[in-house]
């Protein structure tokens, strides 16, 4: 098995254990009593200049542990006051050691958009991202039939829940399109290898639509990142790694934003 298919496996045995403590119809009145603005993660994103997706993350299958220590809120908090477009909260609990409740306790915390960010495989993880107060949902299309991808990406559309959709390559990207996707997330890093490659992200902004909001997963840590892919018509970074390991992650993010040519 690969890493990407054992972390599916955790996840049905997570989902149908969520689903036995909260049934869906509890989960659904939650999500429909969300005072959230519908779609504002999407709204963040089409800002004028490059958007920051910051991401809470204490460890991940490639890296292993990145931050022993983990205060949270402090790291979200700090994101939002240097000047984040969102925040992505890795919520998976096996792999990358993430929690429902971290998402719960920041949207408390910040009003910055947030993006519940796990491997979505069961229409009750949507519901339960909005009922979480999550503001979008990562669909990763090598995880889902592109029947089940079009039916998820909807449903979060009736919640008023933006779809980050996840390509890896041409036939990916265009699954995603079929889906009906306005933001497009490239990860440069490949589920199967872990290996990073930022150009992906630039071939394959090249052949998307230009009206398409384009995110660059993975990838951007050293000066400039950011405005080549910029350069390149990309709309967004998501930034994890990189910031996660700086001691003052609002100077990390402040000096990514700069090097972009941003106050």
């Amino acid at each position: 098995m690969s890493v990407l298919d054992e972390i599916v496996a955790a996840t049905k045995i997570r989902v149908a254990r969520d689903k036995a403590a909260q049934p869906l119809a509890e989960l659904e009145e939650r999500a429909a009593a969300s005072k959230r603005v519908p779609f504002v993660f999407e709204k963040a994103l089409a800002e004028p200049g490059m958007s920051f997706i910051c991401e809470v993350k204490r460890a991940s299958p490639s890296k292993g542990m990145i931050a022993e220590d983990f205060p949270y809120l402090d790291i979200a908090a700090d994101y939002a006051s240097a000047g984040a477009a969102a925040i992505s909260v890795l919520t998976e609990p096996d792999f990358f050691l993430g929690s429902d409740r971290h998402l719960l306790e920041i949207r408390r915390t910040v009003d910055t958009p947030l993006l519940h960010k796990d491997f979505v495989i069961d229409p009750y993880q949507i519901v339960q991202a909005r009922a979480l107060g999550a503001d979008a949902v990562l669909l990763i299309c090598a995880l889902l039939p592109p029947e089940e991808l079009g039916e998820f990406r909807a449903l979060a559309d009736s919640l008023g829940l933006s779809c980050l959709v996840e390509a890896h390559d041409e036939a990916e990207l265009q699954m995603a399109l079929d889906a009906g996707a306005r933001v497009v997330g490239v990860n440069n890093r490949d589920l199967h290898t872990f290996q990073v490659d930022t150009s992906n992200s630039i071939r394959l902004r090249a052949i998307a639509p230009p009206e398409i909001l384009f995110v660059a997963e993975s990838g951007v840590s050293r000066a400039g990142d950011a405005a080549l892919l910029r350069r390149h018509g990309v709309d967004a970074v998501l930034v994890g790694e990189a910031l996660m390991r700086s001691p003052d992650k609002q100077a990390a993010l402040r000096a990514l934003r700069t090097e972009e040519g941003e106050p």
